[in-house]
């Protein structure tokens, strides 16, 4: 055999020198999805302010998501831009006079359900509906599978509709970090029903109380003792107990569950919006007794707005989140101060060997940044 360059290994070796031979390749076939290369864009930068305003007020999902990851974003910068954005949504919000409802219930009470099927019922009656799902975050992986719009797929092709699911991440209230600024932006780009579902029932639904107008309560019949395993300050923020499930055999347990709850809540003293709350039975299968609760918001509106309660209430709310916004900024100056974020490290294997106790480590560390610029 002929001695061949090293690159030319492969030539002419169907020549007569050789038994060797080797088959050319076959013609390799196109990928299977063409626009493949499309899906790996690169990323594109952060909208302008002026930008995200726009893509809002013109009620532009795409933009509206976009902002609301912005402004859930814990970055300094994106935090910066989000102050901003909530400012100049704030001033179309106070104009909206939306209704704010939050909804929570106890466990196996069918909140998504019931939102999908409520939802859908506002929707055909021309209002226009933001749902804010919270997940619970994992403890331990501290995500979520914010898996909300999958149960909800006639809603999620509503175009009356906005579903966005975000983690709790450990707040508390069952509601996440944002859900108030989310609120704002929600209501600059035109929808006039916020529905806020909360994780479920827990010691700390204050915190939706507090950024909400009308308290909805979930509860379901059947499960033993009704007025078991409900707290008495969750009854108290009701403004409408719904015992959902309410089809089937199981009408006359929640018949007779709507009659225990209307007579707890005659219990509690008189309101000050002047509401006398109640309960009633719905179904999201057989779609009973969603015009009634329909019909019981829009009196609870009326009633408010008239007495000036509702406007009293929002004073109150923003009073309450001002201080809320204090502290999340004390919070997040503490651990992004340089000579904290050198010294906590050193502080917390000190308390994890037990050389300095718990206390007395985050006193120390309060007053070293209290001398730091």
């Amino acid at each position: 055999m002929k001695n061949k360059p090293q690159g030319d290994f492969f030539a002419d070796y169907d020549n007569e020198d050789t038994a060797l031979v080797i088959n050319k390749g076959v013609e390799q076939p196109p990928i299977i999805n063409p626009y493949v290369k499309s899906f790996y864009k690169k990323k594109p930068s952060l909208l302008t302010v002026e930008q995200y305003m726009e893509g809002i007020t013109a009620g532009d999902t795409t933009i509206l998501s976009q902002a609301i990851t912005l402004v859930e974003s814990s970055l300094a910068e994106h935090r910066a831009m989000a102050r901003k954005l909530i400012e100049r949504c704030q001033i179309i919000s106070a104009k909206q006079r939306s209704m704010r409802i939050g909804i929570t219930g106890v466990p196996g009470a069918g909140k998504s359900t019931f939102i999908e099927a409520f939802g859908s019922f506002l929707t055909s009656k021309g209002y226009k509906l933001a749902v804010l799902a919270i997940d619970p975050s994992s403890e331990r992986s501290k995500g979520s599978i914010l898996g909300d719009k999958t149960r909800m797929e006639t809603l999620c092709n509503d175009p009356n509709a906005f579903i966005r699911p975000s983690p709790s991440a450990g707040s508390l209230g069952g509601v996440a970090r944002k859900t108030r600024e989310t609120i704002l932006l929600c209501e600059a780009a035109g929808f006039d029903v916020i529905f806020i579902e909360t994780v479920g029932v827990g010691q700390s639904e204050t915190a939706v109380h507090s950024m909400s107008d009308f308290f909805l309560l979930l509860m379901l019949s059947g499960a033993g003792d009704e007025l078991q395993g409900i707290k008495r300050g969750i009854m108290e923020m009701a403004d409408l107990i719904a015992i959902t499930k309410a089809d089937g055999t199981n009408v006359d347990k929640a018949n007779m569950a709507r009659a225990l709850y209307t007579n707890a809540l005659h219990l509690f003293p008189p309101t000050e919006s002047g509401w006398v709350p109640t309960a009633v039975t719905s179904s999201a299968v057989t779609k009973e007794g969603l015009p009634g609760i329909l019909q019981k918001i829009e009196e609870y509106f009326t009633l408010v707005k008239e007495n000036g309660y509702y406007f009293k209430k929002r004073r109150e709310q923003a009073r309450f989140w001002m201080y809320e916004s204090i502290n999340e900024s004390l919070k997040n100056m503490f651990y992004e101060n340089p000579v904290i974020e050198k010294l906590l490290p050193e502080y917390e294997e000190a308390v994890l060997e037990g050389d300095i106790e718990s206390f007395t480590a985050a006193t120390e560390l309060i007053e070293k940044y209290k001398y730091t610029k």
